[in-house]
């Protein structure tokens, strides 16, 4: 297969498991970074003259219609989850859309959020909202993905748990009774790869992704504090305690909880009922279960060993 996919924020968490999937299929993978040196660890996964590294800003519309130019298919993956909201997911995700058009690319994959709403409260839902607007609206034929939370080796979401596990004798919980349906960024990797290369099958279409358990952010954190073997008791925080401490602090460098992360948190992040999902690019959802433990060993207090055992 000699096909050309530019992949827009590719050398980040979920941009890896793209790549991979696309190198496996054959393609040519063009990746585009502001700082394109922090994509070069994807060089060991490719075949000689399969990947490209290009310098560009989705911001700068020019830059982007010079790194899409030839491109058969384009993958617009980066997101924000403070700052420039408007920027990158409204103006820059319709810069990637115009100039996809205008190169004939046949096939445009924007990856969004569940819970990707224009009238959210929430900025990066709404302007994940938006962003699909205007995606649709330059390039009709764009397919939409909406995956839940993303859990992987290089996470920051199991992994964020477990080290806070490892370092604190009591585990606060902000709205436990939440439910999340987190995915493994592999199957979303290769369901993204399906689409963009795959346009006469799923161009125009939009899927939400989620894995197979829906837990709760308690169970969720039970579930680590186990496999870890770290036994912490895990304390509720109380709404008003939290939503105060959001706005309060949130603003802080390094805050645990900003004020836009709490908006995020009012709604559960799971697939609707109805929605296509994973099943619609043929690939087992895997199990969080399955795959966590290989690497969320290194959390335990012996690591990869086993503790000594007493004679």
């Amino acid at each position: 297969m000699d096909r050309l996919v530019t992949m827009f924020g590719g050398g980040g968490f979920l941009g890896r498991y793209v790549a991979q999937a696309l190198f496996n299929a054959g393609a040519r993978v063009r990746i585009v970074q502001r700082n394109p040196s922090t994509a070069v660890f994807l060089k060991p996964l490719a075949s000689l003259g399969q990947l490209q590294l290009v310098a560009g800003d989705i911001t700068d519309a020019a830059r982007v219609r010079a790194c899409v130019e030839g491109s058969h298919a384009v993958v617009n993956l980066v997101g924000v989850l403070k700052g420039r909201f408007h920027d990158i997911h409204v103006d820059g995700a319709a810069n990637v859309a115009t100039a996809a058009a205008a190169a004939g690319a046949e096939a445009l994959v924007q990856v969004s959020a569940i819970g990707a709403d224009p009238d959210s409260e929430s900025a990066y839902y709404a302007t994940k909202g938006e962003g699909e607007a205007a995606v649709r609206a330059a390039f009709p034929g764009a397919t939409i993905v909406r995956p839940s939370l993303l859990f992987g080796r290089e996470d920051n979401f199991v992994n964020r748990f477990a080290g806070l596990a490892r370092i604190l004798p009591v585990l606060p919980v902000v709205r436990p009774a939440m439910r999340i349906q987190p995915v493994y960024a592999a199957d979303v990797g290769r369901a993204i790869a399906a689409a963009a290369l795959n346009p006469g099958t799923h161009a125009g279409r939009t899927y939400a992704l989620g894995g197979p358990q829906v837990l709760t952010m308690r169970e969720l954190m039970q579930w680590v504090c186990r496999t870890t073997e770290r036994d912490r008791p895990l304390v509720e925080v109380p709404d008003p305690v939290a939503k105060l401490l959001a706005r309060g602090l949130g603003w802080l460098p390094g805050a645990p909880l900003t004020w836009q992360q709490w908006l995020m948190l009012q709604k559960d992040n799971v697939v609707p009922d109805g929605a296509a999902g994973l099943e619609a690019f043929a690939v087992p959802k895997t199990p969080l279960i399955a795959v966590a433990e290989g690497w969320l060993t290194a959390y335990r207090r012996h690591g990869r060993f086993a503790a000594k055992q007493p004679y």
